[in-house]
């Protein structure tokens, strides 16, 4: 057990650091998927359109390497079902989606904005993460569990692209996107290559750390096979709006010796640590707050959105836009579309309101 202990403690460290460098490299080259599609509705630039991309392609090679050659159990991963899940994908990714353009940033930009001073990121935080819980397991979790989650496809060869059956899928989709990335010239830039590359490359870490490093398989208490400090006792990776309420849950009961840490705890904390780190020492550390009631209200309706979205979904930009989609689920590739679909819509909506308030 001194054993286990020790190596479920190795594991956490893992997504701790993990968490630091995605803070860190959210922090110097400001990596957002909001980001992304508003850069793409608004400008018409491409640029951390393409980092997200990158980020994907990679993650997609990484992940069929992992499993071809026997480091990880595609079967046993958070994203593995038999379930299309299609409704609450969709419904989820759009709440998200257009909950996050009212945030201003998705699930990892928020912990990073907080390591960079920004009050109203804490409280997007603390919002999201309690909306997440009760749609994890309160009152919306009901109605979720009621409505969208009875709707689904049941794929006995399991809900993913890979059941089409099509050898080396996962090194064609993200071959793809990494070249669709990687050929334009003016992407070729140090901060582009560290968000797209690096993050990544973080996605694709966490995946052998939890798959492999922290697998064993036979635990000397229940002689069942484990992964050791996940939450759902599969194989996780990392994602950012179930972790922040196990984070809120962990701190509110810290006392309670059945809450125990978990990867995605170890995670969140190490995305606000990395970008607090980065934005103290390139002195770009400010304290920032809510300009007035009407941008405190946005936020928070945005945050319920976000709760109640990313935990229908099953996962948010990182958590399905990341590492869902670098396993090919559908349930991914649904939410991650929605998700876009949303972000579109409230960007579409908040351009409206300003033409509106400018000739009023």
């Amino acid at each position: 057990m001194t054993q286990i202990a020790a190596l479920t403690q190795e594991v956490l460290w893992a997504f701790f650091l993990g968490g630091v460098l995605l803070g860190a490299i959210g922090q110097r080259t400001h990596f957002c998927t909001m980001g992304a599609v508003a850069d793409v509705v608004h400008m018409g630039d491409w640029t951390r359109a393409r980092q997200w991309l990158c980020a994907i392609g990679l993650a997609m090679v990484g992940f069929s390497a992992l499993t071809n050659l026997a480091w990880i159990d595609a079967s046993k991963t958070l994203y593995a079902s038999t379930r299309f899940m299609w409704l609450s994908s969709c419904v989820g990714g759009l709440l998200f989606g257009y909950g996050m353009v009212l945030t201003s940033g998705c699930g990892n930009k928020t912990l990073v904005r907080i390591g960079g001073g920004n009050l109203k990121s804490l409280v997007v935080l603390v919002v999201m993460g309690v909306s997440a819980f009760a749609t994890l397991k309160g009152i919306t979790a009901v109605v979720r569990v009621n409505t969208v989650d009875t709707v689904f496809v049941e794929m006995p060869a399991g809900a993913n692209l890979s059941a089409l059956g099509i050898p080396g899928l996962g090194y064609f989709l993200g071959g793809t996107l990494l070249l669709s990335a990687l050929r334009h010239k003016t992407f070729w830039t140090f901060d582009n290559l560290l968000a797209g590359l690096g993050v990544g490359s973080v996605i694709v870490a966490m995946w052998w750390v939890s798959g492999s490093w922290g697998f064993v398989p036979e635990h000397p208490e229940t002689l069942e096979a484990v992964y050791l400090g996940t939450s759902s006792g599969r194989i996780e990776a990392m994602s950012f709006v179930a972790p922040v309420a196990h984070t809120l849950d962990w701190l509110m009961f810290f006392s309670d010796r059945a809450k125990v840490l978990t990867v995605g705890v170890a995670a969140v904390a190490g995305v606000i640590t990395g970008s607090a780190v980065l934005a103290l020492g390139g002195k770009t550390f400010r304290w920032e707050g809510f300009a007035n009631p009407r941008d405190l209200g946005q936020h928070l309706f945005g945050s319920v959105l976000m709760g109640i979205g990313g935990v229908t979904a099953m996962g948010c930009t990182f958590g399905q836009g990341l590492s869902g989609l670098s396993t090919l689920s559908l349930n991914a590739v649904v939410a991650s579309a929605c998700m876009v679909l949303g972000a579109v819509m409230a960007l579409r909506v908040q351009a409206t309101h300003l033409e509106r308030m400018t000739y009023a």
